[in-house]
């Protein structure tokens, strides 16, 4: 005869029973739960860019407002590099350069190839003064779409105005350097008084009268200066003055002429030492103002900007943490400045070995690193290969440094 289960028994099996149906009603909570949300996502993004078309739509309309209302629900919803775009167009059309230029910077950290978004940002840095980062969006957009004759033309306007604006700069910065020099050598005073001479009678030398040249006007250095031509200017001015001033020179010779001579070497020698001493300055400037870049484009720019130097260009790669390279440049780098890289770090190598070799090392890390490593040309290759012989891995390379180069020569494909 079967025994029944006792009544521990029971309780064993209901409270099997009731765990059981609390893990069954669990998992259909998470179910509803999941539905929902993939719902839920599912009509944000319908919405995030119905929102977007019906901003375009105002747009074509030239409800610029309106538009922008649109944009921002749907930036609201789902942010995308399209929509920051175009609301950025949008507050370009109502002349809100500033929320433009943001939004058009927003849209590049979701898309840093995204050429509408440098084109529009040139735009809107023209018309906020800023013409250097304008030019420099208007040439990296240029270069991801070189066929473009909007981009052409917009690169080249804006070209055209950083270049007018550097040769105003340099006009008031030279006629200041050009006076502080004419007072400093005393010629100042002497061409005022020369000057008043020609004007009221003849100079009169050993004996000759030297007559003023009719209709002579004082040609002054702040003329020469402002013209955008300097050499025409030049040639003009020798025409009406040259005659005259030769045989000035031939009938009347100063017993001071040697010290004229002398003071003019003076002043060229002062001259040149003044532009070594400003060029010093503004390079040491320069230096401090250089930041992190955030972008395979900022890192480009600044490195072309620096090309030459090798001092700004190793300021660049110490502000720059190498670990972040993978980061900054993703699927960026080329192999022009991947190779222009390594030579800059050979030449710091000496002086911080350590945050040279973070450099060779985190630079294997950039996505697709194998494929540009295989475009350097064999030039290249042989030029690296006696970086890292002669420099690298040189005997007055510590050991522990000297290890880690040998194995990374290889992610360089530097077998010897």
């Amino acid at each position: 005869m079967a025994r029944s289960p006792n009544k521990h028994g029971r309780d064993q099996a209901q409270g099997f029973l009731n765990n059981l149906q609390d893990w069954e009603l669990l998992l259909k909570d998470k179910d509803k739960k999941m539905k929902h949300q993939q719902q839920y996502g599912l009509m944000s993004d319908v919405d995030a860019n119905s929102e977007k078309e019906q901003g375009n739509e105002y747009f074509k309309q030239k409800k610029f407002n309106e538009a922008i209302d649109c944009y921002s629900r749907s930036i609201a919803l789902s942010p995308n590099a399209v929509a920051f775009a175009n609301r950025a167009m949008a507050y370009l059309k109502i002349k809100r350069y500033r929320e433009a230029e943001a939004d058009c910077t927003e849209a590049l950290n979701l898309d840093d190839r995204y050429i509408k978004a440098y084109s529009r940002r040139a735009t809107a840095r023209k018309q906020l003064g800023m013409i250097k980062e304008a030019k420099e969006d208007a040439e990296f957009a240029l270069r991801l779409e070189p066929e473009s004759q909007e981009l052409k033309k917009q690169y080249t306007d804006i070209k055209s105005l950083l270049e007018k604006e550097i040769i105003e700069r340099a006009t008031g910065a030279m006629q200041s350097t050009a006076e502080e020099l004419l007072k400093t050598a005393g010629l100042e005073k002497k061409t005022n008084t020369e000057m008043k001479m020609k004007k009221t009678q003849g100079a009169k030398t050993n004996g000759d009268t030297v007559r003023p040249v009719s209709g002579s006007k004082e040609i002054s250095g702040k003329k020469l200066i402002e013209s955008v031509h300097p050499e025409e200017k030049k040639n003009e001015v020798s025409k009406k003055v040259t005659p005259k001033s030769e045989s000035y020179e031939k009938e009347a010779k100063p017993s001071g002429s040697g010290n004229q001579v002398s003071k003019k070497l003076e002043l060229k020698s002062s001259v040149q030492e003044l532009a070594a001493h400003a060029a010093s300055l503004a390079m040491a400037e320069v230096s401090k103002n250089i930041q992190a870049p955030k972008s395979a484009y900022e890192f480009e720019n600044s490195w072309r900007s620096f090309s030459g130097d090798r001092a700004l260009q190793t300021q660049l790669l110490k502000v720059t943490t190498p670990s972040s390279l993978p980061q900054i440049f993703k699927n960026a780098l080329t192999s022009p400045v991947l190779f222009d890289i390594i030579k800059c770090v050979a030449s710091f190598f000496n002086e911080d070995m350590d945050l040279a070799v973070k450099y060779i090392e985190n630079l294997t890390k950039v996505p697709r690193f194998n494929m540009i490593v295989m475009c350097l040309t064999s030039t290249e290759k042989n030029e690296l290969l006696k970086i890292w012989e002669d420099v690298f891995c040189s005997k007055a390379t510590p050991i522990e440094y000297a290890e880690v180069l040998a194995k990374l020569r290889s992610r360089y494909c530097l077998e010897q």
